[in-house]
């Protein structure tokens, strides 16, 4: 039985939005405080009719994001409002595709759909690209790895959440392998060094795209149509969200969050949930209520970065519509050396309603650390190989490019999942705290992450 608590959960993010919905559902008070005007969090997309330069750059400073490059030069996009008829996110979010199920499970019952465009991996080579990139005959060369992927007990995964990627590779890279594993672990966890990623956490990812599932999705009408879409749940279910509303203190008495301070006010609660960025848990709570060792390990945690690039193209071969390709550029002067990104063409598709009637919306990014998306020289490296790329899907891309617009990102992820950067559970170590999002221990990077850990907090809570 499950005791009905009055919750304040801060920030109206994925993960915020999430946990909300399933505490409402189970008949507990719901109170969302959020600091902005909309909700959304980093996973948000705005309209370029509705946007002006000083609240795009201001909307970018917010989100740890700046915007190094454009062309032709940002002021002129806006004067000639280049944007208008576009919807366009704040960073690159393709979402898991077994995102899909889940929130449909989640919205159904309230009358609301969320509809994702789905897609597998195509790979970019020199000679042009293949796609699939797992062919049926690979899949099948792999079988003896897929099997004890597929039937490995959490127990094993677990041993493996300490052994590196370069590791792995150094013992069953062989062949098309070799590249699988030099790739798809750089993509899960949006991290390029293999030497710091989890061998477990990697295999736990790879069991859905080696068994076939579309491994990527991406919102039709943009990721703020995931939020609006829990929003109107919450409001069903008698949640409440507070817009414009930031949280200057979380209240703690003997060791118990007992509630917040918003407003100048006091306000009482159950249980307070942060859907913040956990490096800034200690801006709201004070330090003296947590072991010492908890707060220098939740200062030290690094976020992830990458370099996005949105490209307007008047033309697209109708072959790479709707599909999704990863690369991997060697030697490219990042942590790790080797960087892996992805050039995605599902808003590229007429039925995302993310562009202009007659023209595409192509979304891309590549992975590097957060100092290196603060660093001038490197992304402009980085913005090249990502121009490159695209050239080799479509060699006469320039001919038909609008415009471009290439944000530079410090905290795509909210903690980096590696094996030595380790994300806090969701339960504090002050009572009746709580922590969900991207920044927490949870299956999955990104949005993903976020969702699931809106489902630790629910169980919790039962």
């Amino acid at each position: 039985m499950t005791t009905k608590k009055n919750i304040c959960i801060i920030g109206a993010g994925i993960g915020g939005l999430t946990t909300g919905l399933l505490l409402t559902k189970q008949g507990h008070t719901v109170h969302i405080f959020e600091k902005e005007k909309c909700v959304g969090g980093r996973a948000r997309s705005f309209k370029g009719d509705d946007l002006t330069l000083d609240e795009y750059t201001s909307i970018l400073s917010k989100t740890h994001m700046t915007l190094p490059f454009s062309d032709p030069p940002l002021d002129t996009i806006f004067e000639k409002k280049m944007l208008n008829g576009y919807t366009l996110d704040l960073g690159f979010h393709v979402i898991g595709g077994e995102v899909q199920t889940y929130l449909q499970q989640m919205l159904s019952p309230f009358k609301q759909q969320v509809n994702l465009l789905g897609s597998r991996l195509g790979y970019i080579h020199e000679n042009g690209f293949n796609y699939p990139f797992l062919s049926k005959g690979d899949k099948f060369k792999m079988i003896p790895l897929i099997l004890r992927l597929i039937f490995a007990r959490e127990s094993t995964m677990k041993q493996l959440d300490k052994i590196s990627m370069t590791e792995t590779i150094k013992k069953y890279g062989k062949g098309k392998m070799k590249l699988v594993l030099e790739v798809f672990p750089r993509v899960i966890t949006t991290v390029n060094n293999l030497d710091t990623i989890s061998t477990g956490e990697t295999f736990r990812a790879q069991k859905n795209l080696l068994q076939g599932a579309k491994p990527v999705g991406y919102p039709q009408f943009g990721l703020t149509y995931i939020s609006d879409a829990i929003v109107q749940c919450i409001i069903q279910n008698k949640g409440t969200i507070h817009l414009n509303t930031p949280v200057s203190g979380i209240s703690i008495t003997n060791g118990k969050a007992t509630g917040i301070v918003a407003d100048g006010k006091d306000q009482s609660f159950d249980a307070v949930i942060s859907n913040t960025l956990v490096q800034d848990l200690f801006t709201i709570a004070q330090e003296k209520h947590f072991p010492s060792e908890y707060v220098n390990t939740v200062k030290s945690l690094e976020g992830t970065g990458s370099l996005c690039a949105y490209y307007s193209l008047k033309h697209v071969d109708a072959r790479l519509l709707g599909k999704t390709f990863i690369f991997i550029q060697r030697n490219a002067g990042v942590n790790g050396n080797d960087a892996v990104g992805m050039i995605d063409f599902m808003t590229a598709l007429p039925e995302s309603r993310l562009s202009p009637q007659s023209h595409y919306l192509v979304q891309s990014y590549i992975i590097c650390t957060p100092k290196e998306a603060k660093t001038k020289t490197t992304v402009d490296h980085l913005r090249e190989i990502l121009d490159n790329q695209l050239h080799q899907l479509i060699p006469e891309y320039r001919s038909n490019l609008d415009w471009a617009l290439y944000p530079a990102i410090w905290q795509l992820d909210g903690v980096a999942k590696t094996i030595t950067d380790i994300k806090p559970e969701i339960k504090t170590p002050v009572e009746n705290l709580y922590l969900v999002g991207d920044c927490v221990k949870a299956p999955g990077v990104g949005i993903n992450c976020a969702l699931n850990s809106a489902q630790l907090v629910q169980a919790h809570m039962t």
